[in-house]
């Protein structure tokens, strides 16, 4: 089944919220290799401002595709999962993710387009708190490769 061109524009509902904590942040910053204190050390990150400890930028990723499993695992969509390479993310960020904070994503499906026998599906995730505040603002092209 090809993927299906009319999902195009369409906007699927708020996730579940994602609950975003220091450790998560501690984790993500080790296996990233950031070693800037600010995420792990909540006095020095409270010292610059921040509520608590804020994530590495790339962070807002584990939030992201949550959101966009909920296109991929859409039986109408017709993307079939085992042809899927990650074409491109970009990040906007509104300000930083932080240790307390609770998150959900509103996906929107940007562009549906064949491209050389393979088809380019990009998305843009809106992560806000559950209090509506915007975090960040990811964009996502994937390559679903065509038939051998």
């Amino acid at each position: 089944m090809p993927v299906n061109a009319d999902f195009q524009g369409r906007t699927y509902p708020p996730t579940e919220p994602y609950r975003v904590s220091a450790a998560k942040i501690r984790e993500f910053a080790e296996a990233v290799g950031s070693g800037d204190p600010v995420h792990t050390d909540a006095a020095l990150a409270r010292a610059r401002g921040y509520a608590d400890v804020i994530a590495p930028p790339t962070f807002a990723v584990l939030v992201a595709q949550q959101c966009d499993a909920q296109l991929i695992r859409d039986p109408e969509a017709g993307i079939d999962f085992s042809r899927v390479v990650h074409g491109e993310q970009k990040f906007v960020h509104h300000r930083p993710l932080t240790a307390g904070d609770s998150v959900v994503g509103i996906l929107h499906v940007d562009a549906v387009r064949q491209a050389g026998g393979h088809a380019m599906v990009t998305t843009r995730t809106e992560l806000a708190t559950e209090a509506g505040e915007p975090v960040c603002t990811a964009t996502s092209t994937i390559v679903i490769r065509g038939g051998e």
